[in-house]
């Protein structure tokens, strides 16, 4: 809506949900706890991406895991 300056206002700008987060920010998301996350990512049923030292999962990697729970064995 203008003002009676003559600039407009931004419209409000969704936040972008992360790509990827760390251990702790997916043990949160998905309320696995630390030690079955590592143990999943040990048996490849979870994905990580290694940057240096730091560990961080793809959100799509954990949004993939929790699909195939609920659809169960196949």
């Amino acid at each position: 809506m203008p003002r009676d300056d003559g600039s407009r206002r931004a419209a409000p700008v969704a936040p972008t949900p992360p790509i990827c987060v760390r251990i702790p920010e997916a043990c949160r998301l998905t309320g696995i706890g630390r030690s079955k996350m590592y143990e999943l990512i040990a048996a490849g049923k979870i994905e990580i991406i290694k940057v240096g030292t730091m560990t961080i999962v793809p959100m799509a990697a954990l949004t993939a895991f929790v699909d195939a729970l609920r659809r169960g064995p196949r």
